[in-house]
């Protein structure tokens, strides 16, 4: 078993709904050792979508990583989500944030994430259940990683799933 640590988000539809419909599919493919909480986060790189909810979940699976990507990527079309512009909005997205210590790169999956230390949304709910983890590409921890970036007005904690 290998301990994973995955980022959520939704930004259409009932979105509390959509985080803990991911969260029971995800029990059909390992256990889910933690969740942070509920984050509030503006959109980037598209601006003009509603605003996300984020959540990292840490996840036990014995699912190789290519193999966890598909699987993933079956639930979030299982879940409603249809294909759309790149960072548009988004029913569910479900991401490998980070696989362990691997560390790989290749055309369908790169690990860990490799936009992860730039962003707020991941860092910061990633941060609560895994903020002295530490990332294996820039040996520095999860939370060290989010004290780093710049100040984000647009990201706020709501509180837990329920």
């Amino acid at each position: 078993m290998t301990l994973v640590h995955l980022g959520l988000g939704t930004n259409l539809g009932d979105r509390p709904a959509n985080l803990r419909a991911a969260l029971d599919a995800l029990v059909t493919i390992g256990t889910v050792a933690a969740r942070s909480h509920v984050w509030e986060t503006a959109p980037l790189y598209v601006t003009d979508q509603p605003a996300f909810l984020n959540m990292a979940v840490a996840l036990e699976t014995g699912l190789a990583p290519l193999d966890l990507l598909a699987r993933l990527k079956a639930m979030e079309d299982g879940l409603g989500r249809v294909a759309s512009v790149r960072y548009g909005p988004r029913l569910i997205d479900l991401d490998i944030l980070l696989y362990g210590d691997v560390v790989m790169e290749g055309e369908v999956l790169t690990l860990p994430h490799p936009r992860l230390h730039e962003r707020h949304f991941a860092l910061a709910p990633l941060a609560e259940i895994a903020g002295e983890c530490v990332h294996p590409v820039l040996a520095a921890g999860i939370g060290t990683l989010l004290e780093r970036l710049p100040e984000a007005g647009d990201v706020r904690r709501l509180g837990p799933l329920s």
